[in-house]
């Protein structure tokens, strides 16, 4: 609803200007003392009058000075507005600012919603959405427009929200984060249990009460807040805080995890229909059991967890056994199979009992077994015996024909020895004949040798360059010989 503006406005009627009705309505009820002051109007102008009509009296605005006017009029007017509309197109800039515009049969109407109130609106705005926003109107002279400034956002009534649930169900479905071959079975008695919840709400006190009952297991809660702003943000952090636990650190990693919250109204347990949320339950390696709400409240985790209990405490109860109940079954089945022990000792001794008098007395079967068995060894120990003493004759026997290694090694020596004297004779005769030899080769060569022959006056005569001349014809007079006698050699020149 528009509120009273903090400032009273000039009759409009005076200035000849488009009036709308409410306008005029708003004008009227204005005391007599409104003047053209309080509406701050630029001075007439000396230019301006000479350029306007000498008889009208319309005021000239600058076009910065029109757009402050209707900025404070619109801002004035429509100070706070609720706004129920379609969004149309929906941008968050880089700058963390959010541009959007509201849309219906009629017309569109552009909004914006500052980077630090983005986060407060408890909800992702997308195409699509019916939503009803609260702000204030302003103008935006760079584009000559007006717009909303957006301070909150609600979906509007239940429909809306519910088909959006819809839609993004039906959009998490198609990817397989419902699908039941990625549901994990739940450990039968897990040691650590992990809760994400609120510290101080009833929920935990309820899960706790009702572990302790059943059986008391080691219990880490992570503290969130479940609804509100950055609801979905603690929640998810919570989940993948669990996951990233190693198994053996001071900390230990739950078994199973319990994410809970009590009953509300939609908007209340929207934290857990967000997407993040709904993949971290989904991408979870640790069984998780989802609680929110009460058993007829439904929210999209409840689809992608392991488990859904209806409540809370439900969660509890499928979380752990009953501890007495299992100790009583523990022990019904100890008596259970006493009593079976016992049944099948006394079936069996009967049984035996009636087999030991059909048998009869069984030594009257050994005995005779006995005594062949007796028979049997003593001829085999006399078997054994004469055996051993035949091959001990045949060993005996062999060994006599037998010769002493030390008589083979003293034979070997005389061969050797017979063998060298041997060799060495050949040796010596082989030496003999080869010095006579040599002898009467040594003859033959010193009756052949020209030193023989020249010691019976002959001599042999070389040229200059040391070659044997045969031939009288190859001297020349004048040539230098070397002439070589039995008992040295001289040089000459030939002559003749």
């Amino acid at each position: 609803m528009p509120r009273k503006p903090s400032q009273p406005f000039k009759d409009y009627s005076q200035l000849n200007l488009p009036v709308s009705r409410e306008e005029k309505s708003i004008a009227s009820s204005l005391p007599p003392s409104a003047s053209s002051s309080q509406l701050a109007l630029p001075p007439k102008t000396q230019e301006s009058t000479n350029i306007a009509s000498p008889k009208s009296n319309v005021p000239e605005y600058t076009v910065s000075d029109l757009s402050r006017q209707v900025k404070r009029v619109v801002e004035d007017t429509f100070g706070l507005v609720r706004v129920r509309g379609e969004i149309g197109e929906c941008k968050l800039h880089s700058s963390g600012h959010l541009y959007l515009s509201l849309k219906d049969e009629g017309a569109v109407l552009a909004a914006v919603c500052w980077r630090g109130q983005v986060g407060k609106l408890g909800l992702k705005p997308e195409t699509g959405m019916d939503v009803v926003c609260t702000g204030r109107l302003t103008t935006y002279a760079g584009q000559s427009k007006y717009q909303l400034i957006v301070e909150n956002m609600a979906l509007a009534g239940k429909g809306a929200l519910l088909k959006m649930l819809e839609e993004r169900r039906q959009k998490l479905a198609a990817e397989g984060l419902f699908d039941a071959s990625r549901k994990q079975l739940l450990p039968y008695i897990p040691e650590v249990i992990g809760v994400v919840t609120s510290p101080t709400g009833a929920v935990i006190r309820d899960i706790l009460h009702r572990l302790e009952d059943r059986f008391p297991r080691r219990v880490l809660v992570w503290p969130v807040a479940v609804q509100g702003e950055g609801a979905a943000e603690q929640i998810t952090a919570a989940i993948k805080g669990f996951n990233a636990l190693p198994e053996t650190g001071p900390v230990p990693r739950p078994d199973i995890l319990i994410v809970a919250r009590g009953g509300g109204s939609l908007e209340d347990l929207m934290p857990f229909n967000e997407e993040s949320v709904v993949r971290a339950v989904a991408e979870s390696h640790i069984p998780v059991i989802s609680a929110v709400g009460h058993e007829t409240d439904t929210t999209l985790i409840d689809y992608a967890a392991d488990v859904r209990a209806p409540t809370p405490t439900a969660a509890a109860e499928m979380a752990v056994p009953v501890r007495e109940n299992l100790l009583a079954q523990v022990l019904d089945d100890g008596a259970r199979l006493d009593g079976a022990m016992l049944r099948m000792l006394r079936e069996r001794k009967e049984k035996l009992s009636l087999l030991n008098r059909a048998l009869g007395d069984p030594m009257r079967v050994l005995e005779p077994l006995a005594q062949r068995l007796d028979e049997r060894a003593e001829r085999l120990t006399l078997a054994w015996q004469s055996y051993f003493e035949r091959r001990l004759g045949r060993l005996l026997e062999a060994g006599a024909k037998l010769r002493h290694p030390r008589d083979l090694l003293n034979l070997a020596i005389q061969r050797f020895q017979h063998q060298a004297h041997r060799l060495q004779a050949a040796g010596r005769e082989r030496l003999h004949q080869t010095e006579k030899r040599l002898e009467r080769v040594a003859a033959m060569l010193e009756a052949l040798s020209p030193r023989a022959v020249m010691g019976r006056g002959y001599g042999l005569v070389y040229d200059a360059a040391g070659h044997l001349i045969t031939q009288a014809a190859r001297m020349k007079r004048g040539d230098r010989v070397k002439i070589e006698l039995h008992d040295g050699s001289r040089k000459a020149v030939v002559e003749d």
